[in-house]
Parts: C-alpha cells; structure tokens; sequence
C-alpha cells in the first residue's frame, strides 16, 4: 500500500468509492453525491491536503483536510474526512492515511484537528480514539438523514 497525494484523475474513482457511503449510510450527514469534476476542484485546492491510500492500483481510500471554521483566527484547526472502501477497512490503511495527513497538517502548522462522526458510526469514533482524538462534544439532533435525526459527535487531536 502506498500514500500519495491524490491527482485529478482520481476524481472519478473517489466519487465511485465514496458515494455508496453517502447514499446507503449515516457515516455522513451529506446526501449530495459527490462528482468527478467536484472532486477535481477539491484536489486541486487542498493540493497535499489530499491523500489517497492505493495498492495494486485500486483506490483504497482517502483522507483529506479543510478549514475548520472561516476566519483568519481558525487558520490553523482543521476539520477532516476520511473514507475506505469497504475491503480496506481493519487492514491499516485508515492509520496510515491519517499519520501521513498529520504530518501534512504539521508542515502547514496546523495546531489542531477535528473530526465529526456521526454517531450512529461507532466504528468511526473508535477509530478516532485509537488514533489520538478524544471526544469535545456531542451536538444533539444536528445531523438529519434517511427520516431521522442524529448526533454529531466532535473529536480533536492536537499536533
């Protein structure tokens, strides 16, 4: 397996991998698909800031980071995603992916990051925890998907 910056011709391949999630699941709160050219934009911008997890040359995952709030008093939090494909998930590649995009973070001078998991994604939160974050906050009813509310859970790791 191998850590790179993802390149726009990884746009269509994210998108593939990632909307299934974005349709079937409460991972995320977001149920609008992801597109090529919307990703292509979004890899463009982050430049580093946008990691792929790759073996065999099949995507198996990406991780990525943006500003937190807006403001130039939020510059250095971040807020970030991750996702694998379903056959990635327990072999390592969410570990490396987020080690890598810390270091990136740390290269910005980034002093903190948060993830927000949905709650109904223990996998996520315990992921989290292993990996340093700790739990901020627990924000009610903020998420709404599939005809119910959900909690938001926020996570924080300082670099």
């Amino acid at each position: 397996m191998i850590i790179r910056p993802a390149h726009a011709t990884d746009a269509a391949p994210l998108a593939a991998l990632w909307n299934p999630w974005i349709e079937t699941t409460a991972i995320t709160f977001s149920t609008a698909l992801k597109t090529p050219e919307g990703l292509a934009t979004d890899i463009a911008a982050r430049g580093d800031a946008f990691l792929v997890a790759e073996a065999d040359g099949a995507l198996l995952g990406f991780a990525t980071f943006f500003p937190f709030r807006g403001g130039p008093g939020y510059a250095r939090t971040k807020e970030h995603t991750v996702i694998l494909a379903p056959e990635a998930r327990g072999r390592g590649a969410g570990r490396a992916l987020m080690n890598a995009l810390e270091e990136v973070a740390r290269s910005q001078q980034v002093h903190s990051l948060f993830a927000g998991v949905s709650a109904e994604n223990p996998a996520g939160v315990a992921f989290h925890a292993a990996i340093g974050f700790t739990e901020t906050a627990r924000l009610p009813q903020v998420g709404y998907k599939f005809g119910r509310w959900m909690d938001l859970v926020l996570m924080q790791k300082f670099l």
